[in-house]
């Protein structure tokens, strides 16, 4: 069930979509101690439906967590994975963070953004690739690495960077280098961050010889890590931890204060929202 509130949210989407979107929302929300602490792969579900996060997406998880849609806005804007306008089926990202720029990553970028005519966050005329500028895809062991819907592509040129986005241009598939054995649309990936598995959790290679050489060269020589110490653990000044609900957590605080849920707060959020909604 989704939470009540008194609060009213226009959204256009239509009664079947509704209701299969509230299913998977509540049994998102059933994963939290706290049903706002759902909003983030809420935000994904909607995306998946819609192709980013449209206005009606916004309003559905503002209605379905009793939150104004300006407090989801905050937060769909703060997340880079969050689209505002709608997405290609496919999105190309470069990284271009220091290892993979020194490897190649911002000739790929510039190659790649000449090639398809759009430069960062737009998408080629057809609608297939939205192009990307990533500051990091966590992969530099392969270095430079491309990431289509991310997944992995590792040990790009410009040349095959190029032909990776001719394949998904002519609807060609393409195979990931490690990860799944194949690329998924944007609104299915989108899913899968929801929190929604596909199947394709356990295909094809995960951790490849570069990334295991540390671990192998560990062993080798006999290095071990030094044992923790059991017990309670201590904070800095030999203090314990502080509790969850005690005097230093926010964890207990009230969501709201009486200001917040005034007759006149209420009526003037619900004029923001009907502003935003329209």
């Amino acid at each position: 069930m989704s939470i009540e509130t008194s609060r009213v949210h226009k959204t256009s989407y239509d009664a079947e979509t509704h209701a299969r979107l509230t299913a998977d929302s509540d049994a998102i929300v059933a994963r939290y101690p706290q049903a706002r602490s759902a909003l983030l792969p809420m935000l994904h579900l909607v995306q998946s439906e819609d192709g980013y996060v449209s206005p009606r997406g916004i309003a559905f998880c503002a209605a379905h967590l009793g939150l104004s849609t300006a407090e989801v806005s905050a937060v769909a804007t703060f997340y880079t994975q969050y689209k505002r306008h709608p997405n290609g089926t496919y999105t190309v990202g470069v990284c271009t963070n220091t290892l993979c720029a020194i490897m190649g990553g911002d000739a790929i970028w510039e190659d790649l953004s000449d090639h398809l005519g759009i430069g960062h966050d737009e998408t080629t005329d057809d609608g297939v690739i939205t192009l990307e500028r990533v500051e990091c895809n966590a992969a530099c062991d392969y270095a430079p690495v491309v990431m289509v819907n991310w997944e992995f592509f590792d040990n790009q040129t410009p040349d095959t960077a190029r032909q990776i986005a001719d394949d998904l241009t002519a609807g060609k598939p393409v195979v990931p280098t490690r990860g799944a054995a194949s690329v998924c649309s944007f609104k299915e990936m989108s899913r899968v961050l929801a929190g929604f598995g596909d199947g394709r959790a356990d295909e094809g290679v995960g951790a490849g010889v570069p990334t295991l050489r540390g671990v192998e060269l560990a062993r080798a020589e006999h290095w071990t890590a030094p044992e923790f110490p059991t017990g309670t653990t201590a904070a800095p000044g030999g203090s314990t931890e502080p509790k969850v609900g005690g005097e230093q957590s926010s964890a207990q605080r009230p969501v709201t204060t009486p200001a917040d849920v005034s007759p006149a707060a209420e009526q003037k959020k619900q004029s923001s929202d009907d502003a935003k909604e329209s």
